[in-house]
């Protein structure tokens, strides 16, 4: 096994670094020229909050934890550091990003391909669901940044196809939705393989204790760019409810505000990829185009939907939370919980699909009797405020 890796252990609280610097412009960061080109090309203007703040340390080696709310440009966060400190000169794979879903790794390999535009980067998507062939193929070519999910990622490394040998950088994107997921062990698997030297960089909109945990396993004196929970306002979305006596009535509620939904995009979330296909059937029988996305599709079919969706060919999408996180589609400022989420966490990647980055959104829940509880129980955490839905709620989107 290429040198094992050992678990640096180092006692970390959860406070925000002291020596975090605000860095409020792009070329205060003394970035690359051909680096900023693609910035500027890609529509960036200014740095957000989180970019001020987390670049910089990453582009200087170090650890880095960072967590700021959906929609702020994490992925961009990590994307610019890995482009900046990456050796154009080889095509070594010098940079390993892991997210949850397929959807989220592809996202990340296009925003790096973007911004690495004048850079004549190599950034390879490595998920399951696609050729094997072909990822071997590409490996074994060369490319400078893998962008994957944990089983196919692990795959590739314990083939040898994935050499980790000139490994720089592991991201973890959606941290706690890795270990959510179960996907704990194979990163460690992962880690194991990878040079005593490499940087771990964590990146997060929320930050439960187990994942604070992991980072003692394996962070070197991190740097912690925290934003905290009462900061996790969700500015620029409006939050309503729509009161639902029983389940019944939630489908014609739904239907009723049909019109309002396309006058945007608008994605819909349910709790069950079973819920997910009843919901688009019933839909499409009553004569509304919807699409709609989870987790058992092929790739494939998967695929399909989110270009289709992307495009603006399709304007409503039902979705299990595996859409709920990182995936950015400009136009959508409306988002609709048909089923409010089983965790408070979900709820601010949910709602985050809207207003991405200062954009306005509107977020509808419904809630049936038994769900208020659930609903202030949101509200007091996040210490925000949902209202009942208004009548003109199109002239808010």
């Amino acid at each position: 096994m290429a040198n094992e890796r050992n678990y640096v252990s180092s006692e970390m609280d959860i406070t925000q670094s002291t020596d975090v610097k605000v860095i409020d412009s792009f070329e205060g960061m003394a970035l690359r020229e051909d680096l900023l080109r693609g910035i500027y090309a890609y529509g960036f203007e200014r740095p957000s909050a989180i970019q001020q703040r987390a670049i910089t340390p990453i582009v200087a080696g170090r650890d880095v934890i960072a967590q700021s709310q959906s929609g702020t440009g994490k992925t961009a966060v990590f994307c610019i550091a890995m482009l900046q400190v990456l050796e154009s000169a080889t095509n070594e794979t010098q940079m390993l990003t892991i997210s949850p879903t397929r959807e989220l790794a592809e996202q990340t390999q296009k925003v790096c391909l973007a911004l690495g535009d004048y850079m004549n980067v190599q950034c390879h998507a490595c998920i399951g669901g696609k050729s094997i062939g072909e990822d071997i193929r590409r490996l074994d070519y060369g490319v400078q940044i893998v962008s994957g999910t944990p089983g196919r990622v692990f795959d590739m490394i314990k083939r040898r196809n994935l050499r980790t040998r000139n490994l720089k950088m592991l991201v973890i994107d959606e941290a706690d939705e890795m270990l959510n997921r179960g996907f704990k062990e194979q990163i460690y698997d992962i880690y194991r393989y990878l040079p005593p030297s490499t940087q771990v960089v964590l990146i997060s909109a929320t930050m439960p204790q187990e994942v604070l945990d992991m980072t003692r396993k394996f962070m070197n004196e991190p740097v912690r760019v925290l934003v905290k929970r009462d900061e996790l306002t969700l500015e620029g979305i409006k939050q309503f409810f729509v009161a639902v006596e029983r389940e019944e009535w939630k489908f014609d509620t739904l239907c009723d505000l049909y019109d309002t939904l396309t006058i945007t995009q608008a994605v819909i979330f349910c709790n069950t990829k079973r819920k997910v296909d009843w919901l688009a059937n019933k839909m499409r029988e009553a004569n509304f185009t919807v699409s709609a996305m989870h987790g058992d599709m092929p790739q494939r079919e998967r695929d399909a939907i989110m270009a289709e969706f992307r495009g603006g060919a399709s304007r409503v999408l039902i979705a299990t939370d595996i859409w709920g996180r990182g995936l950015d589609v400009q136009q959508v400022s409306l988002v609709i919980c048909y089923d409010l989420p089983n965790n408070r966490e979900l709820y601010i990647h949910r709602i985050g699909r809207s207003g991405r980055f200062g954009r306005k959104g509107v977020a509808i829940n419904f809630v049936k009797n038994d769900d208020v509880r659930i609903l202030r129980d949101i509200e007091q955490y996040y210490s925000t405020q949902i209202d009942e839905m208004p009548m003109n709620v199109a002239d808010l989107i």
